[in-house]
């Protein structure tokens, strides 16, 4: 991307890309300023209801599920918030900052326990989530952003996943470098095997553990540690989607429409510095601030300390200050 390409969105004033937000290794997650959705109506919905059929019926059984929590036993609910932490850690520190952004690099061992943990997650494998990260990254607030917010809060949150996706998103998508991850054995391997894998995941550890192990009934196992931990999962990351597109501020570029929003953080392990990360996206930290309320760039610098992850990426002080002040909305300082 050029030094002197320049971004617009919603009237705003354009602003220029400037040579620290630019870095040689991966181009496709950063914004591209130049495309422009094309002129005309959108294209009829088509609803896949395959897809409605099935968050509806998990959003009952979680509501369901709600209502069992008082007589569970304990240990039911510790295996829901566990699983849910480091599934949670399979889409934060796998799929997003490791294998979407390449903020850092990882050897085997986290490599296969980030594989592992993305599958539990169950929100598509690696490749996909990173093929469909990378264009929200350029393409963002286009149609060629899958999860484009300014269809608004549902659209962004989980209604592009009840409909076909936009002609733009596919036709976008397929010009994404994704040779990299083409190139990796186990996010391949994965992707081949990950029906089964998630099957095998959601029907033995998060069911029948429970009721095999310390005598929890079938129901309580089906609605609370597998639709009401899974159905928590997901609307904590589709957030990142909805919630800081929509509200917060914008202290690093007033161009782009990703916001911070602290409670998104709260929820989705530290995910929700989301203007820092739009304009920073190869950061491994996804914020200036490191461990504040970011449970994910502790777990990091925990592997990194342990000599499982490498060369972490950090945008300097210097580069996040002059980017404030060229740059942002005014409610952050530069100096």
């Amino acid at each position: 991307m050029e030094a002197q390409s320049w971004r617009q969105q919603d009237g705003e004033e354009k602003m220029p890309l400037q040579a620290e937000d630019v870095r040689p290794e991966i181009k496709d997650d950063l914004y591209d300023p130049t495309y422009q959705d094309e002129e005309g109506p959108p294209p009829k919905l088509e609803y896949v209801w395959r897809n409605i059929i099935f968050m509806a019926l998990l959003h009952l059984g979680a509501l369901y599920g709600i209502t069992l929590v008082p007589s569970c036993k304990i240990y039911t609910c510790l295996l829901g918030v566990f699983c849910n932490m480091v599934a949670g850690l399979g889409v934060t520190a796998g799929a997003h900052r490791l294998w979407s952004h390449r903020t850092y690099k990882a050897r085997l061992p986290l490599r296969v326990f980030l594989i592992m943990a993305n599958t539990m997650a169950f929100q598509n494998d690696v490749y996909e989530w990173a093929r469909d990260h990378r264009a929200h990254h350029k393409f963002s607030e286009t149609h060629a952003d899958p999860h484009n917010s300014r269809r608004g809060f549902f659209f962004s949150h989980v209604g592009w996943l009840l409909v076909r996706k936009h002609p733009a998103v596919k036709e976008k998508g397929r010009t994404l470098d994704m040779s990299d991850l083409k190139a990796e054995k186990l996010v391949m391997f994965q992707r081949r095997y990950y029906k089964l894998a998630v099957t095998l995941i959601f029907i033995i550890l998060h069911t029948l553990v429970p009721w095999y192990f310390w005598g929890e009934t079938f129901l309580h196992s089906l609605c609370i540690t597998t639709f009401l931990r899974y159905a928590m999962l997901l609307n904590f990351t589709w957030l990142v989607n909805s919630a800081a597109h929509l509200y917060g501020n914008r202290p690093y570029d007033r161009g782009i429409g990703a916001r911070e929003n602290p409670l998104v953080s709260m929820a989705s392990f530290g995910e929700g510095f989301h203007n820092y990360h739009h304009a920073f996206p190869y950061d491994y930290s996804a914020s200036e601030y490191r461990w504040h309320i970011n449970f994910t760039t502790f777990f990091i610098d925990c592997m990194a300390a342990l000599g499982l992850a490498y060369d972490l990426k950090k945008v300097s002080k210097a580069a996040v200050l002059a980017r404030i002040k060229r740059t942002g909305d005014g409610s952050r300082k530069s100096s």
